[in-house]
């Protein structure tokens, strides 16, 4: 069996520090860095580039909305054509400072209330597809599971990768529980660790109420913004490696495919 772990970096902004991604970039095998609209920087972006060749992680863009103030984690109404070349800018962005260095960027996963809105909104998802693809047709799409967005990514002909979140709990219905939830974010790294277990040994998402929801799992989301995120990747990390699951990177065509095996 094997597992890729990804993590949201290169949040930071000017002097404005967001996460330790020196101290938490040699737990992952993929790094999802934000592209300078809801966070991020050129100068941040491409230092976080850097740290990810030298720990030997793949790289892929984190688009969100352009909304440093509320983190874009504020849903801003946008038409689709819009959301395509916000997504495609933000790309573009990214594989230009990631091609002076030798590094590909190699998949795409959407941040925040874009996210969320692609995850139920089929319009929104076409969108971000369209927008990776418009960018380069060999980007991974990394799309939570059961979404819209899985569905998007088969509509406009990319590879999806099906994502789970180590330090979240989900709803009945396959959604993330609302951060006013007081259980719905994960901080203690043994109660991560189980959630991560306990769905690879079922092949399924485990909702906080004991729901089991089919999908493939191809990778595990871990919050840098978080207090407690590098204690929580270090005890998932920690049991991956102490159950003998293979935890490899996110990669497209010239690479290794991930998925659970």
């Amino acid at each position: 069996m094997k597992i890729s772990l990804n993590a949201d970096m290169g949040e930071s902004f000017g002097p404005y520090r967001m996460g330790d991604d020196q101290a938490l970039m040699p737990y992952v095998s993929s790094a999802n860095i934000a592209c300078g609209m809801h966070a991020g920087d050129p100068n941040v972006m491409a230092a976080t580039i850097d740290l990810a060749r030298e720990h030997g992680v793949t790289i892929g863009a984190h688009p969100g909305f352009g909304d440093l103030h509320g983190f874009g984690r504020r849903r801003i109404p946008m038409t689709p054509p819009e959301i395509e070349h916000l997504v495609t800018y933000q790309i573009g962005a990214l594989q230009a400072l990631a091609a002076g260095r030798d590094v590909r960027v190699e998949f795409v996963k959407p941040h925040g209330a874009l996210n969320n809105m692609a995850h139920e909104e089929s319009d929104v998802a076409d969108a971000v597809a369209r927008g990776i693809r418009a960018a380069s047709r060999d980007l991974l799409f990394v799309a939570n599971c059961l979404s819209e967005m899985t569905r998007a990514a088969d509509r406009a002909g990319l590879q999806v990768v099906h994502e789970a979140y180590a330090d979240r709990r989900y709803a009945p219905d396959g959604r993330l529980l609302p951060r006013s939830a007081p259980e719905a974010v994960i901080r203690d790294p043994a109660d991560a660790a189980r959630q991560v277990l306990a769905m690879l040994d079922a092949g399924c998402l485990i909702a906080a109420d004991g729901t089991r929801l089919s999908t493939p799992i191809d990778t595990f989301c871990l919050h840098a913004d978080e207090a407690t995120a590098l204690e929580v990747a270090k005890g998932v990390r920690g049991e991956l490696d102490r159950t003998g699951i293979a935890v490899v990177a996110i990669a497209g065509p010239g690479g290794s495919r991930i998925g659970l095996t």
